[in-house]
């Protein structure tokens, strides 16, 4: 942020108040959108095929009454950050104009059952689990252990706490976000191909059933590329020449290769 002011102390001052202010309170416009997630208000606006009032969306959601303004209050301030755009419609006959809100290309990505829908995402960055460990922070700055703040906060690796139990709905959450994730992948390949030039091999960390590599594959088949991850998610997958499943623990060693692609660490936790 540029803190150029007229010299004043008292102008300084200010303005870094301001900026202090946008940071502390970032965190509402996480929560709106998970909560626009939720809501599913994409969905709504979707399937009505046109924008939608105020009045409509809040009947459409079968909110309570009383919960239609801050309705008004969020889709403002979402609005604001780019979800929504806002228009003018033509009331009935004889009633006034009315603003409505129409999808966004940010907030399409919000539509359920589309392959671009990256609300599990959403969910997954923003679990609770991922929240509360932030609580915990003080004390793993101020500790001589070597453990994630995850494990600081809760007493357990976060690998342990999804694993525990293989049909939880934290675990189905976390596979539904990287796999979101990875089918969105193809988009930045298309316009990144430059960075695979020149490559011979590749190791995917932490990748999952091979859906990144398997792309990169398809696009570079002479890179000779190892999706590597833990043994009960690539132990019984197979390959071919330039595509090879290897298991282990990225914590203790990682496949010698070109390049290391790490795509995306939702949690800090890891």
């Amino acid at each position: 942020m540029d803190f150029s002011t007229n010299g004043s102390e008292e102008s300084e001052l200010y303005h870094a108040q301001i900026h202090l202010y946008k940071h502390v309170y970032n965190f509402v416009s996480s929560m709106a959108l998970k909560s626009a997630m939720e809501l599913g208000i994409a969905d709504a606006i979707h399937n009505h095929g046109k924008p939608m009032t105020l009045s409509e969306l809040a009947s459409s959601l079968k909110l309570h009454p009383s919960k239609v303004n801050i309705l008004h209050r969020f889709l403002r301030l979402l609005t604001h950050n780019g979800f929504f755009a806002k228009t003018i419609v033509k009331g009935k006959e004889g009633e006034e104009e009315e603003i409505a809100y129409s999808l966004t290309p940010p907030s399409k990505l919000l539509i359920s059952g589309k392959s671009t829908c990256l609300s599990s995402l959403i969910e997954g960055a923003l679990h609770a689990s991922s929240i509360d460990m932030w609580k915990s922070s003080k004390k793993w700055f101020n500790e001589d252990k070597e453990q994630t703040l995850f494990e600081c906060a809760t007493g357990e690796n976060y690998w342990d706490f999804l694993n525990k139990d293989s049909e939880s709905d934290t675990l189905n959450m976390f596979q539904d976000a990287m796999a979101s994730d990875s089918r969105m992948f193809k988009f930045a390949l298309h316009e990144n191909k430059h960075v695979f030039e020149g490559l011979e091999s590749l190791v995917d960390v932490a990748g999952g059933t091979g859906a990144v590599t398997k792309l990169i594959h398809e696009a570079f088949p002479h890179i000779k590329c190892t999706v590597f991850d833990q043994p009960q998610v690539v132990g019984n997958l197979t390959g071919n020449e330039n595509l090879n499943f290897v298991s282990g623990d990225m914590f203790k060693s990682i496949p010698s290769a070109d390049a290391v692609l790490l795509k995306v660490c939702m949690f800090i936790n890891c």
